[in-house]
């Protein structure tokens, strides 16, 4: 009777229990593990600041790549381009490298964006650009490059704010005696600041799509029982190796 009467009650709050065994189980979990993007945050990121060799040229190639991918960064990149009355190129050949970024041809040059760690596995040669990306991280903003046949173009600063009710429901958990932890593909410059603003003490960073079920299983390796909460496709793995 309670669990019927509780699983009616949180299908009236948006709530769907697949079966009774997962509220069974959500009662041992001692360990929520938080994606970061559209979980923690509200998803709508917006472009709040460019620089590098040639920014112009690079958010206009950048949201031709972009216009073809569902990332969320990418839409804040394409609406930018929009405001300003760019002219978006045709892309060709374009190819999404899940954790790194996109690449693809554009006005006949091989262009890339992504994170720094895309740009040197490339051997894309970034200088003084490392400093100011690694300060633009710090304040809790995600920096993506963009190249041009190995060559850095500039790079593009993306904000997205923290959602409001975040915090409390961080202590919330935390008040319940559960340990709260975040995995994000971001930088860890990035990562912290969103974390420290919420109080949260684990922090997992620059952790590719395949590797975030990886940290779900080595926790639950340490005994922890691990609800997973993520809202994009690169969260199924991770939400499919979670207890719940």
């Amino acid at each position: 009777a309670a669990i019927m009467v509780g699983t009616g009650r949180a299908a009236e709050l948006g709530v769907l229990f697949r079966k009774g065994e997962a509220l069974e189980t959500l009662s041992h979990v001692d360990t929520l593990l938080f994606d970061k993007t559209g979980t923690l945050t509200e998803g709508r990121p917006a472009l709040v600041d460019q620089g590098g060799p040639d920014p112009a040229t690079a958010l206009r190639l950048a949201a031709a790549l972009e216009s073809a991918s569902e990332h969320p960064l990418g839409r804040a990149i394409v609406t930018a381009a929009g405001e300003r009355g760019i002219h978006l190129p045709t892309v060709k050949n374009f190819r999404s490298i899940a954790g790194y970024g996109i690449e693809g041809e554009v006005e006949g040059r091989m262009v890339r964006v992504g994170a720094r760690r895309f740009m040197e596995r490339e051997n894309v040669l970034l200088g003084d650009n490392t400093e100011a990306a690694a300060q633009i991280e710090n304040d809790g903003r995600t920096v993506v490059f963009v190249a041009v046949d190995a060559t850095l173009l500039g790079w593009l600063a993306i904000a997205d704010r923290i959602k409001p009710e975040a915090y409390a429901v961080v202590q919330a958990l935390r008040a319940r005696g559960l340990q709260v932890a975040m995995v994000t593909g971001d930088a860890r410059a990035t990562a912290q600041s969103v974390a420290r603003q919420l109080h949260i003490e684990q922090v997992h960073a620059e952790v590719l799509p395949q590797d975030k079920a990886k940290v779900v299983t080595q926790l639950q390796e340490q005994g922890r029982r691990v609800a997973f909460v993520g809202d994009g496709i690169n969260d199924a793995p991770a939400l499919a190796q979670a207890n719940v």
